[in-house]
């Protein structure tokens, strides 16, 4: 099919009304048209025509929990293109104008349960298009918290979370990670609360409109997979942790959140140092409420993090290197579809622990790498090394996500040890600037990595097993496993602790997340009840001030019916939000039939209102009878 041509860059102005001077907007580039780029996700046929910018004008109304606006697309399209097709899953739509005036033409499509559904526009000549839309009830990609649910108490909280293809709950777009768009947005909020984005902030005080709101501005003038289009309100205080860094959170918990990821400054450093500049400008976080699904999303100029990161001892600051190593892989070379989603957190989780070892040394990423490789064997063990579940290129429902993350490492860790770290390098650092900004598939990675690595090298070629890798499932037997010192030792006083010695001789003075992990995962699943209230009271479990540490012992005190627990358990799960830390327990309870289900059944009936939309989709679907 022919591709719709593009120029460099253009200027332009923001969306009318948000009064911003005019600024430089890179054009995104073209939509990848081979055969394994096509997204299945998606209803838009880019190739006829296609979403270049997004403009949003929307009020945030808390009362209704909706928000509600307009947004004013361009579009890029060939000549005889009819329509332009977006991606739609239950907003409101209630009229599309073009930039003259005129009214034109829409309908929305068949729904599907996962798709949502097709919202088809006629064209009739016109490249830029207004939709005034209310996002859908109950839109999956915005969590709307009372005031009762954050920490002061004092406002309500929103804030969205659009992977994978759920922003299309609440912008009218194609919302597909390999049509990347820029983007511009005014943000109208109530006094008392600020909206902040994945963008720059042009407005950091705010314009008042004369009935109680704020209008706040913001840009994206990179382009970016929609996915990426972030946005939280909330009563937030800032604090400065470098010149292009800093923590917004609620004013509760700002103190604690900035000593937590006070060594960013240092991570961006080693970052550039690693694989080029920073392309984003600031790199700003913002610690959401305990509601929040996962560890960490990295929007761009502003990742989100979950609160359970802050332990007081920065040993889960590798969530924070990791999702600042997405503004190269994710955000800056982004996976075409999310069948190669591994591009994305396979190479992240790889660079990820390159930026821990330069900041914290070898030993200490060692750690880390060591932790992931054992979690990446238990699952490649569970699923069976022949499952399509282990492969890297695949269906993202097909099996366990966080294979993607832990294998894709080990691929890139593989390849660094086999031709040499100063010879990958110098490879990723090109790598990233040859596509940056653009999409990438599997199949263009692999030819890429044989047109400037390999190099036509058969020795090395076979050597590095490359398609195997990708495409097969399993565990090549050329895989590099990471060791480290530190968990050896865990390893040696677990040993002595499995064969029979006593919990005041476990030394956990100035344990980390991972070593405590290291040792909760190695006790037997089967322990009596005098072996497990000496591990509770011993070493103060079930009430841990690491969420982490607490998912891992229930598991444990679950697997044996330990009734003591059963009240801390049922906090844990009405109090923590992460689906990373959720899933496990409600699993073992699960699993333990009519002693377990009537305790999962009844904290998630307490906890879902509190719980984000993906959260409650994901323990539903455990929850259901077999």
């Amino acid at each position: 099919m022919k591709s719709i041509a593009y120029a460099a860059s253009v200027l332009f102005l923001i969306h009318a009304g948000t009064g911003a001077m005019a600024a430089e907007r890179a054009i995104p580039a073209p939509v990848l048209t081979t055969p394994e780029a096509l997204d299945e996700w998606t209803y838009a046929k880019p190739q006829e025509a296609r979403v270049t910018h997004v403009a949003l004008d929307l009020v945030a109304d808390f009362e209704n929990k909706r928000v509600y606006g307009t947004a004013t697309l361009d579009i890029d399209a060939l000549p005889d293109a009819n329509s332009v097709v977006l991606d739609d899953a239950g907003m409101i739509i209630q009229s599309v104008t073009a930039a003259d005036g005129r009214v034109l033409e829409w309908a929305i499509g068949v729904r599907d349960k996962l798709l949502g559904a097709p919202l088809e526009i006629k064209l009739d000549g016109a490249r830029q298009l207004t939709i005034r839309y209310v996002s859908a009830p109950d839109a999956a990609a915005l969590q709307w918290l009372p005031k009762e649910a954050t920490a002061g108490g004092r406002q309500p909280f929103l804030f969205s979370q659009g992977q994978s293809i759920v922003n299309r709950t609440w912008i009218p777009t194609q919302d597909s990670p390999g049509i990347r768009q820029t983007w511009s947005a005014r943000i109208t909020v109530p006094d008392g609360v600020i909206p902040v984005m994945s963008g720059l902030s042009l407005s950091e005080k705010g314009v008042a409109t004369g009935d109680g709101r704020k209008s706040y501005r913001f840009e994206m003038n990179n382009p970016v997979p929609p996915y990426l289009v972030a946005l939280a309100i909330g009563d937030l205080e800032f604090r400065k942790l470098g010149p292009r860094s800093g923590v917004y959170a609620e004013p509760e918990i700002v103190e604690q959140a900035a000593a937590e990821f006070g060594d960013v400054e240092k991570m961006i450093d080693a970052a550039e140092a690693l694989y080029g500049p920073y392309r984003w400008g600031r790199y700003d976080m913002l610690v959401l409420p305990p509601s929040f699904p996962y560890g960490g999303m990295e929007n761009p100029n502003m990742t989100f993090l979950t609160p359970t990161l802050i332990t007081g001892d920065r040993s889960n600051t590798d969530v924070v290197a990791h999702e600042l190593a997405h503004s190269w892989s994710g955000n800056l070379v982004t996976n075409a579809t999310w069948k190669d989603g591994w591009l994305n957190e396979g190479f992240t989780t790889y660079f990820e622990n390159r930026i821990m070892e330069a900041v914290y040394g070898e030993e200490r990423a060692a750690m880390y790498a060591d932790l992931d490789y054992e979690e990446m064997q238990a699952i490649i063990q569970k699923t069976g090394p022949t499952s399509s579940a282990t492969q890297l290129h695949a269906d993202p429902s097909d099996g366990p996500a966080r294979i993607q993350y832990f294998k894709g490492a080990t691929f890139l860790r593989t390849i660094e040890q086999t031709v040499g770290r100063a010879k990958w390098d110098a490879y990723l650092k090109s790598y990233f600037d040859r596509h940056a900004f653009q999409p990438q598939t599997t199949a263009g990675f692999l030819a890429d990595l044989r047109k400037n690595l390999v190099k036509g090298d058969d020795a090395l070629e076979q050597k590095l097993q490359i398609d195997r890798w990708a495409y097969q499932p399993g565990l090549p037997d050329n895989a590099i496993a990471p060791q480290s010192a530190t968990l050896a030792a865990v390893d040696e006083t677990l040993a002595l602790f499995n064969a029979g010695g006593a919990v005041q001789d476990v030394n956990v003075t100035g344990w980390s997340t991972q070593q405590w992990l290291r040792f909760l995962r190695g006790l037997p699943r089967e322990q009596s009840a005098m072996r497990l209230a000496e591990l509770d009271d011993g070493l103060n479990l079930s009430r841990s001030a690491n969420a982490y540490v607490q998912s891992a012992w229930f598991e444990i005190a679950i697997a044996n019916r330990y009734d003591p627990a059963v009240p801390a358990i049922k906090d844990y799960l009405k109090d923590i939000g992460r689906i990373l830390l959720l899933r496990p327990v409600y699993a073992a309870l699960l699993q333990q039939g009519d002693w377990g289900r009537p305790v999962a059944e009844g904290s998630y009936a307490t906890a879902k209102p509190g719980y984000h939309p993906l959260t409650q989709k994901v323990v539903e679907g455990m929850l259901k009878p077999e």
